[in-house]
């Protein structure tokens, strides 16, 4: 992979860590259902006039949709909202990835490697560290929320994993039609139509900074750099690089929110990103050790 495009993989790496700041800071001033309402709003119009929809049917983009928007999403921003830490929440929504190898196992018959398996353990692990001292008080509900949010964001991946080979952007930014009504109308009956009207009608300059960096930055720059490297080069070469997202969301979070985590969340979150390099590189050792 040329200079250029091993950068512009960075980019996308710290845009994704950034976002979970950005979500924190977002929820702060607007209903956290609301803001994820206006980030697909705008994430996709008015991209749908400009990227051609794929050649895939609406009910395989109302799942993503769904699955994406509203379950994963909707419980994200919530969890956050609720005081779940920016910088905790990185690491955790990197648990997707074994739901989507437990999923594909379970619901299309894939048969996960042993050094799948041996990642999925140690991250397991590392969640059980991390969950042990929010499971009494208040930090339990938000944490929880969290991993269903990760848990769902595999769902969608089983969804477009289904639908076969397809432009990612266009499925995401024609998939981004569907979150914005539920969204909404959930934010309506939880925070009540007086709160969600007196943030639509006070739009201020970090609501609209948390919705344009969540709606473009995030989604359609971010996912179609990702998509046009995954086109070019071997999920292997491009993937490995998701491993620094919870890098960039703990740095920002640290440096901009003050944020400090607690000795178990971070021996936790080192773990669960050891699990996830498991996952990513084992074959290869397994393989080099295999020759050796």
């Amino acid at each position: 992979m040329p200079l250029a495009h091993v950068l512009l993989a960075l980019i996308v790496t710290v845009i994704w860590g950034l976002s979970f700041v950005v979500i924190k800071l977002g929820v702060g001033t607007t209903p956290p259902l609301l803001l994820a309402s206006l980030r697909f709003l705008f994430a996709a119009v008015p991209a749908v006039f400009l990227v051609p929809r794929p050649p895939v049917g609406w009910r395989s983009l109302a799942a993503y949709g769904f699955f994406l928007g509203v379950a994963q999403f909707g419980l994200l921003f919530a969890a956050i909202a609720l005081g779940m830490p920016a910088s905790l929440a990185s690491v955790v929504m990197q648990a997707q990835v074994f739901f989507t190898i437990l999923f594909a196992a379970l619901l299309m018959g894939e048969r996960p490697g042993r050094h799948q398996i041996l990642g999925g353990i140690v991250a397991c692990l590392g969640l059980v560290l991390m969950a042990l001292p929010r499971l009494s008080g208040g930090g339990a509900g938000p944490f929880l929320m969290t991993v269903a949010a990760a848990a769902s964001w595999g769902v969608a991946n089983i969804v477009s994993k289904k639908a076969g080979r397809v432009d990612m952007l266009g499925y995401v930014v024609w998939a981004s039609l569907i979150p914005p009504l539920p969204l909404l109308a959930f934010s309506l009956m939880l925070d009540g139509p007086g709160q969600v009207l007196a943030a639509l009608s006070h739009v201020n300059g970090g609501m609209i900074g948390a919705v344009a960096y969540l709606a473009y930055p995030t989604t359609v720059f971010a996912f179609a750099v990702w998509s046009f490297l995954l086109s070019r080069y071997p999920a292997a070469t491009v993937t490995p690089f998701a491993l620094l997202v919870p890098v960039a969301g703990i740095l920002g979070s640290t440096l901009i929110l003050g944020e400090t985590m607690r000795v178990p969340e971070a021996i936790g979150g080192a773990i669960i990103v050891l699990g996830l390099a498991i996952n990513v590189f084992g074959l290869r050792v397994m393989r080099r050790l295999r020759a050796a």
